[in-house]
């Protein structure tokens, strides 16, 4: 039983949380955003420019404007509405990293109106420095130097909630649903995730852990789900973990294999159709609609495979209900309750609520403080417990 379940026929609290902080990437949402969007998104990595003029025209491609901004809106108004329903009318502020609203504009806000503790849901599910470490990077940033911030506490990654989890699998199975029936059985699963640097992956969920989280909970998300959807559908699939969205420089070893890489691959074996599975996003970012339904179909339409690709959770009821699930069981914990007992599927436990003090490490400056690990410093309105 989850943390909302278990509070029985009492109402339930959120205490010590009077507040919750979406926190995502941002993204254009004009023309004249783009290529400013793009500079703040790969300052200091050495990005030649040829690469974000060519990342420019995919969004170009769509009016110059991401989706992200949009989803985002509408997963707030989703969550705020669920915690009403579930007479936990808390209030749900938003900030990005890269675009407006920018994190330190919304945490300013927050503080203006009395917050005095926020918990953090971020809009990436899985461990890395790209998807976990520099945002809490971010969140330190965005209250240094404001007075009366509030404390801001990150929720646990949820790659295997079954809040996450189940949206792909049911997802999964209607896009098998819409091949030609003599190729429903024989199609193969591809997991699709964005591709990190192979160092980033290494450092992911702390060296003192092993290293290699990232990867490590995509794997499990993905035989998750193709277990699901084989016991779903009475037919085993072949399924891999794919990547897609590189933007380092070529001497950079990044995760492997491509998407369409692999579709090329498959398609020489003899395999007649491909699902793409983007476990990866919590909803249609570009790289869904651009790397996916544009690169990737356009890859498969031209080796004359059978394409679909799975829906993302997105405002999915039970995406929008994990968001209240988390938020509850990290209210318990903070509360000093023990008998908490967190919804996961798969073979990996549930992760961390603070992360530990390797955690993730910032490649090119690992001293960077960030808020919400075991080693942050106690910065807002309360002390950390």
């Amino acid at each position: 039983m989850s943390a909302s379940r278990s509070a029985g026929k009492s109402a339930p609290s959120v205490a010590p949380y009077d507040a919750l902080l979406l926190v995502s990437f941002g993204g254009p949402e004009g023309h004249e955003d783009v290529l400013p969007f793009l500079e703040n998104v790969t300052r200091g990595r050495g990005v030649p420019p040829d690469r974000l003029a060519e990342v420019a025209t995919h969004y170009q491609a769509f009016g110059g404007r991401s989706p992200i901004n949009d989803q985002c809106r509408a997963l707030a108004a989703a969550v705020r509405d669920d915690l009403a329903a579930a007479g936990l009318p808390l209030p749900v502020y938003w900030g990005n990293r890269n675009w407006g609203p920018y994190l330190q504009d919304t945490v300013a806000t927050m503080a203006a109106d009395g917050v005095q503790r926020a918990a953090c849901f971020l809009t990436s599910a899985y461990s890395s420095y790209s998807g976990c470490r520099q945002y809490r990077e971010d969140l330190f940033a965005a209250v240094a130097g404001l007075p009366g911030v509030p404390q801001l506490d990150r929720l646990r990654h949820y790659f295997n909630h079954p809040g996450f989890v189940a949206p792909f699998t049911d997802a999964t199975a209607r896009a098998l649903a819409t091949l030609l029936p003599e190729h429903q059985d024989e199609a193969h699963l591809l997991f699709v995730t964005h591709s990190i640097p192979a160092a980033m992956n290494e450092a992911s969920g702390g060296l003192t852990g092993g290293g290699g989280a990232y990867v490590r909970q995509h794997h499990d998300v993905a035989a998750t789900v193709a277990a699901a959807v084989a016991s779903a559908t009475g037919r085993a699939r072949g399924h891999d973990l794919v990547f897609c969205s590189r933007s380092g420089p070529p001497r950079v070893p990044w995760l492997e294999p491509d998407v369409n890489d692999r579709l090329r691959q498959l398609h020489a074996s003899g395999t007649p159709a491909a699902v793409l599975v983007p476990v990866g996003f919590v909803s249609d970012h570009m790289e869904v609609i651009f790397d996916l339904d544009t690169e990737a179909a356009t890859t498969a339409q031209e080796l004359g495979m059978g394409f679909a690709r799975a829906a993302t959770p997105g405002v999915d009821a039970r995406f929008v209900a994990m968001v209240r699930d988390l938020l509850l069981e990290r209210s318990a914990v903070e509360r000093g309750e023990t008998a908490i007992d967190r919804a996961v599927t798969g073979t990996l436990p549930a992760s961390w609520d603070r992360c530990p003090p390797d955690c993730c490490r910032n490649p090119r400056d690992p001293c960077r403080s960030a808020l919400c690990g075991v080693d942050a410093p106690a910065v807002g309105a309360s002390p950390m417990p």
